[in-house]
């Protein structure tokens, strides 16, 4: 177990997986765009491989306007029409129709929190770094994330069931679980 250098899901021949998670996954990035991005992608992720979705990360960024909340909350239904037939992304109607309720959702907490991050960090007011051994140790949800999910459904959010909430908050370094042995563990 010493000689693990990298989190075993990430540790394979897929490069875009490897430089996800040895440079985002576990590090905190609250830059708003980020996030809604991050969103976005792990609510496509649901159901499919997170290197699907990676390798389809650039469309995804062209389809949903660089994932400009304010653009994407002026999608109208013709144009998540359309994106249904953007073959380079994961073409799932109700995922786009959330990618776009969550945009609205998104303007409103910021009106409302100052900051989609400042709404996060009233659940997570720092990061939490765990310290798992093996990845079995590695949940897929907790209760701040149920919470949270559970919150982001009463302010109009879609598609954000804890689990994909508990992934979110990783992605965005909110929650770090890398491998107490990986060598991106922290990210200086």
């Amino acid at each position: 177990m010493n000689d693990i250098t990298r989190c075993p899901w990430s540790d394979h021949d897929d490069a875009l997986v490897r430089e996800y998670h040895d440079h985002e996954w576990g590090k905190l990035n609250l830059d708003e765009r980020y996030l809604f991005e991050m969103l976005v992608l792990e609510l496509f992720q649901s159901g499919l491989s997170w290197s699907t979705v990676l390798h389809k990360r650039l469309s995804f960024k062209q389809a949903f306007h660089n994932f400009i909340p304010e653009e994407v909350a002026q999608m109208s239904a013709l144009d998540q029409t359309r994106l249904l037939q953007n073959k380079a992304i994961i073409r799932n109607q109700r995922k786009i129709a959330a990618a776009v309720t969550n945009a609205r959702a998104l303007l409103i907490i910021d009106a409302t929190y100052g900051s989609f991050a400042h709404y996060l960090q009233e659940f997570i007011p720092t990061p939490i770094i765990h310290h798992p051994q093996t990845s079995t140790e590695v949940p897929t949800t907790n209760k701040i994330a149920q919470e949270l999910a559970k919150q982001m459904k009463k302010d109009g959010f879609t598609f954000v069931g804890p689990v994909i909430i508990y992934s979110f908050l990783q992605s965005v370094g909110l929650i770090n679980d890398h491998l107490e042995n990986c060598r991106f563990k922290y990210h200086g």
